[in-house]
């Protein structure tokens, strides 16, 4: 049964941009709710909205209309300070590059998030719990250089857990991976999201979608329908 409030709310979410004398319609009016548990893909064409969608949602840009409730709270209008907040304490990120900086090693990126916002209490403790989570305990001293592509991911992972977010979202996070090593990730995400982890996958993949709960699909800025795979 799910819960009677989604996690994610967005009542007639629109993003336009000027280009030249015209605009660009790259969200149209867009309403979705997702629930807390949930293991969904994003999924559509180049140029469909889904990573304007995704930036919406993660709170790295804000809508040109319509409302966006996160967890109850709307943050469509809050300001650069409070956005910059959720983003550091509420939502974890996993990117297709990676993003690991080269001269940490593994427990030292995994605490970058830790570094921009206030943190009361040990947070020592997190950071191996999120390292030992995708089960890299045993590389946590090392670089990125001497970790294996799917090694690096699995970092990026630990790094977007270790803040204890209500929502990861993932941004084609197997596209710079090998398929025996893309497939290892994506059971990771199912693992995670057996614990309970809520997770959006954006994605152009079919095989990435399979291994999710529910597909949205999004075309011309528009969801075209959502199901399950």
């Amino acid at each position: 049964m799910k819960p009677s409030l989604p996690l994610i709310k967005a009542k007639g979410l629109s993003k336009a941009y000027q280009l030249g004398h015209g605009t660009v319609h790259a969200l149209r009016s867009i309403d979705l709710e997702i629930f807390s548990g949930e293991h969904i893909a994003l999924m559509g064409p180049s140029g469909s909205g889904k990573s304007t969608l995704m930036h919406l949602l993660g709170c790295l840009d804000r809508p040109t209309a319509g409302e966006y409730f996160l967890n109850g709270n709307n943050v469509s209008q809050l300001d650069d300070t409070s956005l910059s907040l959720i983003r550091a304490t509420r939502i974890g990120f996993v990117f297709q590059s990676f993003n690991l900086i080269p001269q940490l090693n593994v427990y030292e990126n995994v605490e970058l998030p830790f570094l921009y916002h206030n943190v009361r209490g040990d947070i020592r403790e997190k950071i191996l719990e999120a390292i030992d989570r995708v089960g890299l305990s045993h590389r946590v001293l090392h670089r990125p250089n001497e970790l294996s592509g799917g090694e690096i991911q699995r970092v990026a992972i630990a790094r977007a857990l270790a803040i204890d977010p209500i929502l990861i979202l993932a941004d084609e996070p197997t596209g710079n991976l090998d398929f025996k090593t893309g497939e290892s990730i994506l059971t990771l995400f199912q693992e995670l999201n057996g614990q309970g982890v809520t997770l959006l996958i954006v994605t152009h993949d079919p095989f990435v979608g399979n291994h999710c709960q529910k597909i949205i699909r999004m075309q011309d800025g528009n969801i075209v329908n959502g199901n399950t795979p």
